[in-house]
This record gives C-alpha cells, structure tokens and sequence, in this order.
C-alpha cells in the first residue's frame, strides 16, 4: 500500500497537473532528444521539480525509467576514509545526491560522474544498419539532488565533467535557489523554473485526489485550509489530506482539526517559550529540544527558517519583526559555513530573546 502522493505522482508530460508552460516547454524538449542540453530546475520544495524531472526523461527513454535500483557506492578520501553513497539507478539514468558526503562531494563528482561519463552508451534498437551498423550513440542522465548544496570544489569538477564529456552525459540538476551556484554551471545549463502551484491549482488536484479515494468532503473550505497552510507544497498538501482523511475515517468536515507535522508543532511550542519566558533556563529547554529536532534528522535550514517565520507571526512590533528577520539571516549563512549547527541554533534564539527585551 503507496502513500497518496506516490500513487497519484505523474509518470508522464500528458498527465503533469499545473504549469501548462512550463509542460509545453518540456514536450518542445522531448521532440528532439538529441539535442537535450544539460537542465537546471529551480523552485520551492514541493513544486514538482523531480516528478517533471522524470517525466521528461519518461518521454526520452519510455517506461524502463521507472525500473529502479538502489546501490551503495564506496569511496575513499584522501585521508583513507571509508565513505558510503546511495545511487539510484535505472538503465537510462542515474540519481544522486552528493551533499549527503558533505565536504567531501568533490570525491563523487570526480570519481563516479567520471566513471559514468567515459563510458560510452549504445542503443541496439534505435540505429540502422544504414546509419551505424544497427547501433546507435546515446548519452546517460545523471539527475543530482540538492545542487545547491555543493561545494565550490564540487561545482568546479562538475563543470570540468560538462565539458568533457557532454557527448556521454546530460545532467540535470535540482535545486531550490541557483544564488550558491557558480556562473560556469548556469551559463552551460538551461535554465527551467518550476513554481509552486497555487492555492486554487492546488485545491483542484486535493479534490481530485480526494475523489479518487473515496474521501468525503463537506466543504471546499478544508481543502483550501490545507492548500494556505502548505504553502505551495504540493507533497506536503497531499500527504496532509491523507492523514486528515484516514483519522476522520474518510469523511472531512468543516470542524475536523489540521494535522501538522510532529515536528512542526515541536517548533511552535518552542517558539511560544521563545515569546514568553525569555531566560537561561528557557534557552537550556530549547537546547534539548533542539536536539531531538536534529536526531529525527529535521534539517538545520529548515528549523531556522519554520522557528523565523513562527517568531514574526507571534511578535506584534514591526521593530521586534525586523530583528527576528535579520538575525535569521545572519545565522542562516552562519549555518552554511560552520559545522556544529546546534551551536548556530541557539545562538539564534538567544539573540532574539535580547532583541524581544530591547
């Protein structure tokens, strides 16, 4: 038994649900396969990069795209460390997410991207005999998760790879904001934004969704408390709906409550002792309950940036709001370039608590 967001995910151009741009602009590019260059997609979580992104390649390769397999790569650094990656694969194409290794991203770039793009890949099917005695040329795609969290030495072996190899390869990267990217990698990539769907996009793909499930809604309304509250998350909108539907045994009314992530109700409750008792001892809570957050692997970023926007709803002053926006800044670029994330965290909280008792 899939998730929703699984079952309902499209395979293919034809059943993609929002942006009918931008599904155009990938059809244009499936026309002519040959001529695929290398494809930076950029947009908010949840905005269907990866489904699009497979999708594309569904309309290149067919269905075999979807034959997955996951293996476990070994690399060793420098330092004769033992380092493990997890590659999905398929016959066509492969997936990665070098920011899992963290500083060490340049090893996976140079040692597996190589590897991949020297090797030649021939098609027996689509050649003629004519043309190339019955085989055919055809490149690999490599799809790289979380591209913007590549280190400069990382981003530099990448575009040495474009270069070399663009005849073996294509690459396809995914990322939320090209601002950490470097100019080389744009320059030689074609650029796709992805946007968020928004609320009355969303709320028809939840009523299709809910439709298709049996799911019994009293009101619109519950489906357009969920679409505001996900805010253009469509991955998040949809397993949402499901949680709701399956503990209100299928029937959603006006009155049944939002269910929230645990670990986002963790942080509001944080944020109203932030608010309320503003001491040593209330940051030595926060503290512990920082570290629950980062050993259920609840990203750093993500704490940050749901700890900020909870703080300016619940600060009254336009001056408090302020403080609690630039300090995030600051301890979200902090955040990028240090090691110890819990140390950046409580910092955070422990400037606006001074910036509230200004």
């Amino acid at each position: 038994m899939s998730l929703w967001v699984d079952k309902y995910r499209p395979k293919s151009l034809e059943t993609l649900s929002h942006t009918s741009r931008l599904t155009n602009l990938l059809q244009s590019l499936a026309v002519e396969p040959r001529d695929l260059p290398h494809l930076l997609f950029y947009g908010p979580n949840g905005a269907g990069k990866k489904t699009r992104c497979m999708s594309l390649l569904q309309s290149i390769f067919g269905s075999g795209i979807y034959k997955l397999k996951i293996d476990v790569r070994q690399f060793t650094t420098p330092s004769n460390r033992k380092l493990e990656l997890n590659v999905v694969s398929s016959p066509y194409h492969l997936e990665i997410t070098p920011s899992d290794m963290g500083n060490n991203d340049r090893i996976v770039i140079q040692e597996l991207l190589k590897e991949v793009a020297q090797m030649e890949q021939v098609d027996f099917q689509t050649g003629s005999v004519a043309e190339s005695g019955g085989l055919a040329h055809r490149y690999k795609c490599v799809i790289i998760n979380e591209a913007d969290s590549l280190t400069r030495d990382a981003q530099a072996a990448l575009r040495r790879t474009m270069e070399k190899y663009s005849r073996n390869i294509r690459f396809i990267l995914l990322c939320e904001s090209m601002s950490s990217m470097i100019a080389p990698i744009k320059s030689r990539c074609l650029l796709v934004r992805t946007p968020a769907p928004n609320t009355l996009e969303t709320i028809e793909i939840l009523s299709k969704v809910a439709k298709s499930e049996r799911v019994s809604v009293e009101d619109e309304s519950i489906l357009k408390l969920i679409s505001e509250s996900c805010d253009g998350n469509l991955r998040k909108a949809i397993l949402t709906l499901e949680s709701m539907a399956l503990n209100n045994e299928m029937a959603l009314k006006t009155t049944s409550p939002l269910i929230r992530p645990d670990w986002v109700v963790v942080i509001l409750k944080m944020t109203n002792r932030i608010v309320k008792d503003r001491s040593v001892s209330s940051i030595v809570e926060c503290r512990s309950t920082l570290y629950d957050l980062l050993a259920h692997c609840i990203p750093a970023k993500v704490i940050i940036q749901e700890l900020a926007f909870a703080l300016m709803k619940e600060v009254r002053s336009d001056e408090h709001r302020l403080g609690v926006i630039t300090w995030a800044s600051v301890f979200d670029e902090r955040l990028c370039l240090g090691n110890k994330p819990i140390y950046h965290l409580e910092g955070f909280i422990a400037r606006v608590m001074c910036e509230l008792d200004a």
